[in-house]
């Protein structure tokens, strides 16, 4: 693990994102030798996922057909003149 100070990170700040990204592992920037921050690497995995909220919240209910397609539609669409082969 890395420690640096704020003005080392400051004036390092690429540096230290390029090596947070290739080894994974966090860096602690410290103040008066005390840590104050870290930064570390950034995962998609960590994101909770997303929640329907606000006024919508309990009035939006998605059907469990909603996307399936009647065979007709679909070669209808598919097979017509609209669309060029």
């Amino acid at each position: 693990m890395h420690i640096t100070n704020i003005s080392e990170a400051k004036a390092t700040l690429s540096y230290l994102i390029k090596k947070v990204q290739e080894t994974k592992e966090p860096i602690i920037i410290g103040r008066a030798g005390e840590p104050v921050a870290v930064i570390s690497p950034y995962s998609k995995e960590d994101e909770p996922p997303r929640q329907l909220g606000g006024s919508w919240q309990g009035k939006v209910k998605i059907s469990a057909d909603f996307d399936e397609i009647d065979a007709e539609i679909a070669d209808s669409f598919y097979n017509s003149r609209l669309i060029p082969e």
